[in-house]
């Protein structure tokens, strides 16, 4: 770690991410001497390659803007690097360097042949018109089209990327490479190569891991209170789950503050939380003026609700230490992150230390990459399979994903630290395929 600083010092979000995992797998690492001699981790930590390029569009206005595009390609030791692009005004190297780190565990924690790769860049979609939005992800597409490709790496959504953006960036692509090849971006529109489930996939899969670490402890998701940050689509798909298993979603937040929800989730209100997201204005107090019986609060967080079940699925360490102790002072009893490194590490301590069930992101949200996983799989098929057989294959690798944390995670007096389990499981796949790969 103090390499790694001296090296890249300033990039908080990355050494924070490499940090989390050195410490968890320090004791499996120190029994296998020939990773230590074939320098496996000083390999892992950086990426494979950098691509960093200026990205000019033109707006309404007529005006011509410009922002910084970026594609890190991580780790391609057990597949094609594969992970999300995000568009948000925060986007930096540190950012997406985490976020590929992470990823290139959480795709080897799905048993999918998958390497793991961050993009994005720092275009804010906020306010923007479909039309710039377009124009934006044409020209994104023309710096980035030469660098990916469905052996290759293959980009999906992320904060500030759904399907509209998926669909333009599709067609630029198309257009450049001469080629109709429906695996090179995921997350696609169902007429023209996505696959059923894929919106859905990583709140779904939150849930249903987040259902599995009740079972184990002898809990039960029916009838327990959910609090929810974020109303995207990570967060539509893990409150729309949630409701279907019986639980009720109290609160939803957003920049602009929360949104308390006492008789939980309809369809109606699941509905409008995708309206609330496409509007591209990034506030969720319209929610409140819609339905009567919510009530919203300006610049406060979902924590500040009393629930049984914590889901952080808006940004990374948007959960910090004050956060975590006011959820454990309202009785909350699980935590489970669905956004990348949703919590500060000193909240994640207090949680763990007051034995609570806490699971990371890269566990709990591998839902998403692993449909995304399966949309490639039909793609290169050239078939697309039914609602039912995509959620059995998402419900299989949830529960494989669990039972590698157990595995992995359980200490001496029976808690099992899922963050352990999680690093532990998805470090020993990828360091084993890197040893066996040769120094390249």
């Amino acid at each position: 770690m103090a390499d790694l600083e001296a090296k890249h010092p300033g990039e908080l979000e990355y050494l924070q991410a490499v940090r989390e995992v050195l410490e968890s797998i320090e004791g499996v690492y120190n029994q296998h001497p020939e990773f230590e001699k074939a320098k496996i981790v000083e390999r892992m930590v950086e990426p494979d390659r950098i691509f960093t390029f200026r990205v000019t569009w033109v707006d309404d206005k007529g005006e011509i803007q410009t922002n910084i595009g970026y594609r890190i390609q991580f780790n391609s030791a057990i597949g094609p690097y594969k992970g999300g692009i995000r568009f948000h005004k925060a986007v930096n190297p540190s950012m997406l360097k985490f976020l590929g780190f992470e990823q290139t565990f959480k795709n080897a924690l799905t048993t999918l042949p998958m390497g793991g790769g961050k993009g994005g860049s720092d275009f804010d979609p906020v306010g923007k018109s479909n039309s710039e939005i377009m124009r934006f992800c044409q020209a994104f597409m023309l710096e980035l089209w030469r660098n990916i490709g469905p052996d290759t790496d293959v980009p999906a959504g992320d904060v500030g990327v759904g399907g509209r953006e998926i669909g333009y960036m599709t067609g630029m692509y198309k257009k450049l490479a001469r080629e109709y090849n429906t695996g090179v971006l995921t997350g696609k529109g169902l007429t023209w190569g996505g696959s059923l489930i894929r919106p859905e996939a990583t709140g779904f899969g939150a849930l249903y891991f987040v259902n599995h670490m009740l079972e184990k402890a002898g809990k039960s998701l029916k009838g327990c209170t959910v609090a929810i940050s974020g109303f995207g689509n990570v967060a539509w798909g893990a409150a729309t789950k949630a409701t279907e298993l019986g639980a009720k979603v109290v609160a939803i937040s957003g920049p602009d503050g929360v949104i308390y929800n006492p008789n939980g989730m309809t369809k109606e209100k699941l509905a409008y939380m995708l309206e609330l997201r496409a509007s591209n204005n990034n506030v969720v107090a319209p929610f409140a003026e819609k339905f009567k019986d919510s009530t919203f609060t300006p610049s406060k967080k979902a924590w500040s609700v009393k629930c049984d079940i914590a889901l952080p699925c808006a940004f990374q360490n948007e959960l910090n230490e004050q956060d975590a102790k006011e959820l454990l002072a309202n009785g909350t009893w699980c935590v489970a992150e669905v956004s990348n490194m949703g919590c500060r590490p000193e909240a994640i301590a207090a949680l763990q230390n007051a034995g609570i069930l806490f699971a990371p992101g890269k566990a709990v949200n591998a839902g998403g990459v692993a449909t995304s996983g399966l949309e490639m799989t039909q793609n290169a098929m050239h078939i697309s399979w039914s609602a039912k057989e995509v959620d059995e294959r998402l419900h299989t690798i949830m529960s494989s994903i669990h039972e590698a944390c157990v595995r992995y995670g359980t200490e001496a007096n029976g808690y099992i630290n899922y963050v352990k389990g999680a690093n532990i499981a998805g470090f020993m796949k990828v360091a084993q395929a890197m040893l066996e790969q040769g120094v390249i």
